[in-house]
């Protein structure tokens, strides 16, 4: 059976191609009825009511009337022996009254009719002198005015948090000369690709830099919703780009707007939206975006009414209705999917003091603790409706790979105290080695993909996210193997640099294989592309911040020079379809993800580690940073103890039903 193509993306998975229906657009123009034909078909429709009304009322003469007037009362029944009629129970007062009451009322009745019908008809006249333009004007109004109620009623005060007592927002200038002018350098092509976007995509999400015009996937919807300003915010904040940020921000306030009817990914939108506008709030203090990111929230939380518990991959933010991809195997979730919400999830309950957030994260805990691993792997697809596995596929790449990265940062951001995370990572971590990682003919460490029972020796490039990962929880790993995790990290790292130097434009293809001769290289086709991604990039991030070993700058420098050489456009910066000719096409697509992640990751690679220390932020999927939630890191250390103690219970709840 064929897999459908897919789309590569942000995150750690590739979203697919939009299988659905094709666009109708095109025929708008011949379908479109004048607003002046809609009004006289609904004044047609409302004459035909009124009529109907009048002459088809029952005739109140024929049938018994229980007028409640102050002399008609229902009142228990008692047995008078004055002769009123017994119903139900209840004695009925007033029967007396002749029928020229009840004609007067039907006339009353009558005329009003009449009069409401004259004067719609004398309102539907009115309205069709008026012209095309003014009508349009008008309903544009009232539209305008329905929405503003109901932001009105969506936007409810949040009680009051004490911020953590954030370290390291700013600052991280190298000492060195060379070092600060690549740093600036980096910083140039962030506002390279933001000025285009602003110029020629803003609020869309995405830009197209050599078309010169906005962009978008199907994981965002049909919306214009602005994925590249939240995307960017934290990166333009650390980098100090605060009117930029301004900017942003101000798009948010007044323009970013969740009750429409798109359909949306369900975990790009979590890790993108919640994760950049949560550190864009825990940066900067501004309470418009964790008011935001709370509204987002609660659109997403129709996506878990499944049987399971276990989230549908898209939800239509204004209806709810969830659905999974076409493609995924017998209409699974997927583990990379279902399995990245857990960090966003709780800094949501921390800062609205609303339990179902965290209870929805954890419920997913308990439900994979409880059932079987084949080889103790997890497979990419589970079924929501039966809590069954599907196709026994597990990669620590795409559709898998991320649900890894957040039990180990679900353990970091508790401040370690998460101990079932760590303890959920560790095993699996453990399979991942036995089973995933090789070392090829020519002696380079790679992860391969485990498909039922079988190891396909392919690695991917979001796979070269796992080097930063097996570093960043090589402290606190079992038997005292933090040094071998380390070099492991270390390993990987080298493997994916390989997979870069052996390209002609230095920059690293999106798979690449370890059979026979050919090592660390794409061997298909649609293999061969780089669309601006940065899990290379954030590796060398990592193993920078744990070993000071030069050559990851030296690695993350090569990388800059050629993206700036081969993507950089004079709209932006663009992917390139073939990392191995000298004459690359582009795909002309900015990513979000590339202001996101990959410049953002550059930037900090050349800063000093006093610039978003790890053990106090832990950066999300997205490279979006997230405070460490210490038990007494606040300014107000009170209330924080309480809101820690809300948070702690519901973690030992959880953990209480996870043993039971």
């Amino acid at each position: 059976m064929t897999t459908p193509a897919l789309l590569p993306l942000s995150g750690r998975r590739i979203p697919p191609l939009n299988l659905g229906p094709p666009s109708f657009s095109h025929h708008r123009a011949t379908l479109r009825l004048s607003e002046k034909f809609i009004l006289l078909l609904i004044l047609s429709a409302f004459i035909t009511l009124c009529f109907g009304a009048f002459f088809f009322l029952p005739d109140s003469s024929k049938h018994k009337r229980f007028d409640l007037g102050l002399e008609d009362v229902l009142i228990p029944h008692v047995d008078t022996g004055k002769g009123e009629k017994d119903l139900g129970g209840f004695l009925i007062h007033g029967q007396g009254h002749d029928e020229h009451r009840h004609r007067e009322e039907e006339e009353r009745l009558r005329n009003k009719i009449r009069a409401d019908h004259e004067r719609a008809l004398e309102e539907a006249k009115e309205k069709l002198k008026k012209s095309r333009e003014t009508i349009q004007a008008e309903i544009e109004t009232e539209k305008n005015k329905i929405a503003q109620e109901i932001k009105k009623k969506e936007t409810k005060p949040l009680p009051p948090v004490p911020l953590p007592n954030l370290i390291g927002i700013n600052g991280g200038e190298p000492e060195d000369e060379d070092t600060r002018e690549k740093r600036e350098k980096i910083k140039e092509m962030m506002k390279h690709a933001w000025s285009n976007y602003r110029k020629y995509g803003w609020g869309h999400n995405e830009l197209k830099p050599i078309a010169m015009k906005g962009h978008s996937t199907n994981i965002f919807g049909s919306s214009k919703m602005g994925a590249t300003i939240v995307d960017a915010l934290d990166t333009l904040y650390i980098m100090g780009l605060h009117e930029e940020f301004k900017e942003g921000q101000e798009w948010i306030d007044h323009n970013l707007d969740f009750s429409v009817n798109s359909e949306v990914s369900v975990f790009e939108v979590n890790i993108r939206f919640i994760g950049g506008l949560l550190a864009a709030y825990y940066l900067s203090g501004q309470e418009v975006f964790k008011n935001k990111a709370v509204q987002l929230a609660g659109k997403l939380l129709p996506a878990f009414n499944t049987p399971t518990g276990i989230p549908w991959a898209m939800v239509n933010l204004k209806s709810g209705i969830g659905r999974n991809w076409g493609w995924a195997s017998a209409g699974s979730s997927i583990l990379a999917e279902f399995g990245t919400l857990h960090m966003e999830f709780v800094h949501l309950s921390y800062l609205t003091g609303d339990p179902v957030y965290f209870q929805k994260v954890m419920h997913i805990r308990k439900l994979l603790q409880k059932m079987d691993r084949p080889d103790g792997l997890y497979p990419n697809y589970l079924n929501p409706k039966t809590g069954r596995w599907g196709q026994h596929h597990t990669s620590v790449g795409g559709l898998g790979d991320s649900f890894y990265e957040y039990l180990l940062k679900a353990w970091l951001m508790s401040d370690k105290t998460d101990i079932e995370a760590r303890k959920m990572y560790d095993d699996a971590i453990e399979a991942i080695e036995k089973h995933l990682i090789r070392t090829s003919n020519g002696g380079l460490t790679f992860i391969g993909e485990w498909k039922n029972g079988h190891l396909e020796r392919k690695m991917g490039h979001l796979t070269c996210f796992a080097g930063g990962m097996f570093a960043l929880g090589a402290d606190g790993s079992r038997k005292d193997k933090a040094g071998h995790y380390l070099q492991l990290g270390a390993e990987i790292a080298h493997t994916c640099h390989e997979s870069y130097d052996r390209t002609v434009l230095k920059l690293g293809p999106e798979a690449f294989k370890f059979d026979g001769g050919a090592e660390a290289v794409a061997v298909r086709q649609n293999e061969k592309y780089y669309i601006l991604r940065p899990e290379v990039i954030e590796t060398y991030w990592y193993m920078w911040r744990f070993t000071h070993d030069p050559k990851y700058r030296q690695w993350g420098w090569e990388a800059t020079e050629a993206i700036e050489k081969y993507c950089r456009v004079r709209g932006g910066f663009s992917g390139i379809k073939d990392v191995y000719s000298s004459a690359p096409a582009y795909d002309d697509v900015q990513q979000s993800f590339f202001l996101a992640e990959t410049l953002k990751y550059l930037y900090l690679l050349f800063s000093n580690d006093d610039l978003l220390p790890l053990d106090h932020w832990v950066f999300n999927t997205e490279a979006h940073p997230l405070p460490v939630l210490h038990l007494a890191n606040t300014t107000l250390s009170g209330n924080l103890d309480l809101r820690w103690h809300f948070l702690s219970k519901l973690y030992w709840d959880c953990l209480g039903s996870l043993n039971h």
